[in-house]
């Protein structure tokens, strides 16, 4: 199953960080604590920066809500879990103030709420004549009279940051050093530098985070559709606005709650029973991914041979793990990205017109959306997010504008 070595591969990645973290001043245990301690959750916009507008609302106080209400349920159903809110007032901050609260708080999961919204739909209602010189004689001309009508557009969006903003998350995991070392002294410094073997961890490190967001992201696009929302779908995204994705050190989404745009989501946004059912499926999905988690931590502390670093030059000995597991995790993870080309109703053969200047195959999966049968086209299997990368760049230049990269 595809998850299932996606927990083995990522979250084994996460639990050699962790006896990194540990092993600069204490002996590594055998004893894992919970893999989520901290979550934080951020209210999108707020204060002088309205976000998107609605007829009546504005998103910073949907998200807002949305927000307040998550976290209580968060904190009545896992005491054990630290909530962090970027805001709980209507206040602005710069999304590196809200980076930095989520680093500084050594978050395990950044959720970040927001609305959606399109511009109104133009139609024509009505032609009027007018009249126009043309040299010395008047010409009659028919001229579209035009009326604005409210987007129809709705449903839910969940994003995770796009692989080409990779370099991005390392960076942030570099600088927020407290993530990978638990001390500031010299030999961690140093480490944190252009070692090599560091730069493996890093690079593992963020390549785990991007499969749990993804994973996330899967799992709330799920509970939505469960309670009959339209889902548009978990993928990635590189627009202004996501920046704080790559920005925090932890697995990290942003969740788009609908579009304040339409008069018929706006209702549903602003009212008390949609927001609680909205912050309930976030819930549900934390949740779900949480448990996965804890199933895979509940194994590795029944195998626990990887834990067995002696106290004398621990630092070594760890960041060689993980280089060691680095290795192994890019062997085993080879072909492991693919490009989602589009969902439609159409049915087409894999030699399709359509996709005749894309090198490679392309498979077709049945998928159920608000109870009609769509068809999901997927391309290829590329061994490198860059690969990766490259083959979204060139689908969304042969048409396919909802391209992105997800894994197979």
């Amino acid at each position: 199953m595809r998850w299932n070595r996606f927990w083995i591969l990522g979250l084994g990645t996460l639990f050699t960080c962790t006896f990194f973290i540990q092993a600069k001043n204490n002996p590594v245990s055998t004893k894992q604590d919970k893999p989520i301690r901290t979550i934080v959750i951020d209210a999108g916009h707020g204060g002088t920066d309205p976000g998107a507008k609605g007829s009546y609302s504005t998103e910073k106080q949907v998200t807002l809500e949305v927000a307040l209400k998550l976290g209580k349920i968060l904190e009545e159903n896992m005491p054990d879990v630290k909530v962090v809110y970027t805001r709980k007032t209507d206040r602005f901050d710069d999304p590196r103030v809200k980076a930095q609260i989520a680093n500084d708080n050594k978050g395990e999961l950044f959720v970040s709420i927001h609305c959606n919204s399109t511009g109104k739909i133009r139609k024509v209602v009505d032609y009027k004549t007018v009249y126009r010189k043309k040299g010395r004689k008047k010409i009659a001309v028919k001229q579209p009279v035009y009326a604005y009508y409210p987007s129809n557009a709705k449903g839910t969006e969940t994003y995770i940051w796009a692989t080409s903003k990779n370099n991005a998350k390392m960076e942030s995991l570099k600088q927020n050093s407290v993530i990978v070392l638990d001390d500031n002294s010299e030999e961690s410094k140093q480490l944190i530098g252009d070692d090599p073997e560091t730069f493996i961890l890093l690079n593992t490190l963020r390549n785990s985070y991007f499969d749990q967001s993804l994973r996330l992201s899967t799992l709330i696009e799920d509970e939505f559709t469960r309670v009959g929302r339209i889902s548009r779908g978990a993928r990635q995204r590189n627009e202004k606005g996501i920046w704080v994705l790559s920005a925090t050190a932890m697995p990290s989404v942003l969740v788009e709650l609908g579009f304040i745009s339409n008069p018929e989501e706006e209702d549903y946004l602003n009212s008390s029973n949609g927001q609680t059912e909205l912050a309930n499926c976030i819930y549900k999905a934390i949740k779900r991914y949480r448990e996965e988690l804890d199933r895979f931590t509940n194994n590795r502390n029944a195998h626990p041979s990887t834990t067995r670093i002696s106290s004398k030059n621990k630092s070594t000995h760890a960041v060689a793990l993980v280089g060691k597991e680095a290795t192994n995790s890019k062997s085993q993870a080879a072909d492991s990205y693919c490009v989602q080309l589009m969902i439609t109703d159409k049915l087409y053969k894999p030699g399709a017109s359509i996709f005749r200047k894309l090198h490679g195959d392309i498979n077709r999966q049945q998928v159920v959306m608000n109870k009609k049968k769509l068809n999901k086209y997927m391309w290829g299997r590329f061994k490198t997010d860059q690969q990766a990368s490259g083959a979204l760049r060139k689908a969304r230049k042969l048409g396919f504008k909802d391209a992105f990269v997800t894994s197979c």
